[in-house]
């Protein structure tokens, strides 16, 4: 039988094998913050022990040293849809990427996995979706080593049935999913499985993925803009009350209207939507929603929108938390109408196994230049920083109430 597992590889085996949206901070952090150090921290949420994952994590390290761009690849890369707005010292930058392991240090503290990444945010921004990955991967291979790829695609096929009897046929006409499926997928074969099947028979409008490697395999759209930690980072790069707007600025300043869809939980929604301005509203497309009740949300997005005389039906508004399929549904009836959108979805397409429980991490920002920083998320669960302190003054700066102080949650 045809295993879900490729163990006689790397679990990483392409520079392209990473979310669309590490190249398009890469490029911003090239022209405007080359020199930025930063930290990033692996967490484990579900808890679940993995420090005696660290000999092969180390191997699969090692043959991630090896790996560099190649030439079809950049080609795919680099070719007319995206040459306008990635731009030739970028690619020349990247022809000439490699990891750099000094930058990443592992270890084992009480039994749990502790991998901290270090260094110019340059040469480490490239490690967040690799590392995630391999990790999950490793644990799966050696937890649930009887999965085959069969028991991916049997059990997709049956969501495919649940959507289609659930669901309208003007319905399944305007559900727009995408694959965000890498860090946390089961293998690399399993989320290779899932797009390949979904781009052929999802019975709804398969618009791409976020995986660069499989969209160069398939031609497929890449999806995807920025991620928490490019505004994360300005925080320590000026006025922390001002972070957010420079990082929404310099965003527009980089891709001049290009890639305009913008995250609003890494300081709450309701402060994001303070910052989100008349000029910020006509200059981002639309924003995405990673945290909190989706529903919820879109009623302040909406209502943002109105309050500021903008027709919300012009504007996207991207889905992205914890989705599947049943989750999905009442989201698209609360909104179809009154505004286009998309769902981006991962553990639930790539790591939806009978069986098989999911590995829940994350790798986030928490130091620039040495210092603290923080996100405080929609859901209380998903705040991050470090510094009791900062976090404090933080809450204070932004005027978000502390439901959970846990740090490094």
């Amino acid at each position: 039988m045809d295993s879900a597992y490729d163990s006689s590889n790397g679990v990483i085996q392409s520079l392209l094998d990473t979310d669309y949206y590490t190249f398009t901070m890469m490029q911003a952090v090239l022209h405007q913050h080359p020199n930025v150090e930063v930290e990033y921290q692996f967490i484990v949420r579900s808890k679940e022990r993995l420090g005696h994952l660290i000999p092969d994590i180390r191997v699969e390290l090692e043959k991630l040293a090896g790996l560099q761009l190649r030439e079809g690849e950049q080609r795919f890369l680099f070719n007319k849809r995206f040459r306008e707005y990635l731009t030739p010292d970028f690619e020349q930058f990247l022809g000439l990427f490699r990891f750099n392991l000094r930058y990443i240090h592992v270890s084992e503290v009480d039994g749990q996995l502790h991998i901290r990444v270090r260094g110019p945010m340059l040469h480490c921004i490239m490690f967040e979706q690799p590392v995630l990955a391999m990790v999950s991967e490793l644990r799966n291979r050696e937890k649930y080593p009887e999965v085959e790829l069969a028991d991916v695609t049997r059990k997709l096929y049956q969501k495919f049935e649940w959507l289609e009897k659930n669901a309208s046929r003007e319905e399944l006409a305007e559900f727009r999913v995408s694959d965000f499926s890498t860090r946390r997928r089961l293998s690399f074969r399993a989320q290779r499985e899932v797009v390949n099947v979904m781009r052929s028979d999802f019975p709804g409008v398969f618009v791409g993925t976020s995986n660069a490697h499989l969209a160069y395999e398939f031609d497929l759209p890449l999806i995807g803009t920025m991620a928490h930690q490019w505004l994360m980072v300005h925080q320590q790069l000026g006025r922390l009350r001002e972070s957010q707007n420079a990082a929404l600025e310099n965003w527009v300043h980089e891709y001049r209207g290009r890639l305009g869809i913008a995250l609003t939980d890494c300081i709450s929604t309701d402060f994001f939507l303070k910052d989100f301005d008349l000029y910020f509203a006509k200059l981002y497309d639309g924003l995405r929603q990673d945290s909190g009740d989706p529903i919820v949300w879109a009623d302040k997005v909406l209502g943002r929108y109105q309050e500021l005389g903008i027709d919300p039906r012009t504007k996207d508004l991207m889905f992205s938390d914890g989705l599947n399929f049943e989750k999905c549904l009442p989201i698209l009836r609360h909104v179809r109408g009154k505004a286009k959108f998309g769902f981006g979805m991962g553990t639930s397409l790539a790591c939806d196994v009978d069986g098989v429980e999911p590995l829940s991490i994350v790798m986030k920002l928490v130091r620039v230049h040495g210092e603290p920083v923080v996100k405080f998320s929609d859901d209380p669960i998903k705040n991050v920083c470090e510094d009791a302190s900062f976090l404090r003054y933080a809450a204070q700066v932004f005027n978000v109430a502390l439901i959970n102080p846990q740090l490094g949650a």
